[in-house]
């Protein structure tokens, strides 16, 4: 049996953090940090080791203990606020990790804006608001940085701005953009990545690419699915690779197209009625369609929604953008919802 590999908590949200643990659970054993494994993550599981990531020097030393007894090969976390954490736990057993002053910048918004502008790179700015926005899913060994997708994203409304669509093109004609891949690599180098997988958020501005987030771990909102279904790079097992000291196999084997679409409550209230009709799974493309909301539950309006509040998402995979637009645009006619306002419901809602 391979070395394990440690992950630093996971959340309650299965719909988005199984594809990742499962990448990762079918070639190494994977031992869960975490207060008590949430039931849908521990078909999953080959251990658990009871401490609260969020807490770093108990976290140490209860890793510390368990390492004694178990031979332990790496340290993952996709969780923002366990990043420090992990990065404490990895140097600790001397496996490969982010330096922890990134990890606790890459925590706090404004530590981070610091850290990028000591080194001269362009943050984005509250007039860049409306320019398009793109996340560049890189792959970092020791100084090769390599670029397998970008994700751009559509917001919703303001002043919540949550994401309302994700898509990846393998032929994104921006992945040959210099000012991207400089931006890029210089924000890497910034930081001191090294043996990791990040998302690099970044604004398309006149003035040129400017960074607006950098996330030195696995990207959320079943992005890692979407670049696996349009370039056959998978970044969770990438991302375990690099965590365990290997050589990650980047290499594109698919020149696809593939978005997920998020459903946002109209209102604020109560949700009373939330229903998917089988029949989008029979959609040319569709790829999958999920409910993350039940009737019962207060959910609120996407002007001041958090991604909590999504109702569902679906995604399509095709041949280009166009067949996964048109795919997720007719899978939306399968869902039906129904929200009673709340009393006083948001003054935007």
């Amino acid at each position: 049996m391979p070395p394990s590999v440690l992950l630093l908590g996971v959340s309650h949200r299965c719909a988005y953090d199984a594809y990742p643990l499962a990448r990762i659970a079918a070639v190494h054993p994977v031992v869960l940090v975490d207060t008590a494994p949430p039931a849908w993550a521990r078909p999953y599981l080959a251990g658990h080791i009871a401490a609260d990531p969020g807490e770093e020097a108990a976290t140490a030393e209860a890793v510390g203990r368990y390492a004694l007894r178990h031979e332990v090969s790496g340290v993952l976390t996709w969780t923002r606020e366990y990043l420090p954490g992990a990065a404490r736990v990895a140097a600790r057993l001397a496996s490969p990790g982010i330096p922890y002053e990134t990890a606790a910048a890459c925590t706090d918004p404004a530590a981070l804006q610091m850290l990028l502008a000591r080194h001269k790179i362009p943050p984005a700015g509250r007039e860049d608001t409306d320019a398009p926005l793109v996340g560049a899913e890189a792959v970092v060994l020791d100084d090769e940085v390599r670029i397998a997708a970008l994700t751009r994203t559509a917001p919703g409304p303001p002043p919540a701005r949550q994401s309302m669509r994700h898509s990846v093109h393998a032929h994104d004609g921006l992945l040959h953009n210099p000012f991207l891949r400089h931006t890029v690599e210089r924000t890497v180098r910034a930081l001191g990545l090294t043996h990791t997988v990040v998302h690099i958020g970044l604004r398309l501005t006149a003035r040129g690419p400017r960074v607006t987030d950098v996330v030195p771990h696995l990207p959320g909102d079943l992005i890692p699915l979407l670049v696996e279904r349009a370039t056959g790079v998978d970044l969770a097992r990438a991302a375990a690779a690099l965590a365990t000291g290997r050589l990650p196999d980047a290499a594109p084997t698919r020149q696809r197209a593939a978005a997920i679409q998020f459903a946002y409550p109209a209102t604020t209230g109560r949700l009373t009625h939330l229903d998917m009709d089988p029949a989008a799974a029979y959609e040319p493309y569709a790829e999958r369609m999920v409910l993350t909301r039940q009737p019962g539950d207060h959910v609120v309006a996407a002007a001041h929604a958090d991604p909590d509040d999504r109702l569902a998402h679906w995604v399509a995979e095709g041949e280009t953008p166009t067949d996964c637009a048109d795919t997720l645009r007719r899978m939306a006619h399968h869902l039906s919802a129904a929200v009673n306002p709340a009393a006083r419901p948001h003054a935007a809602a």
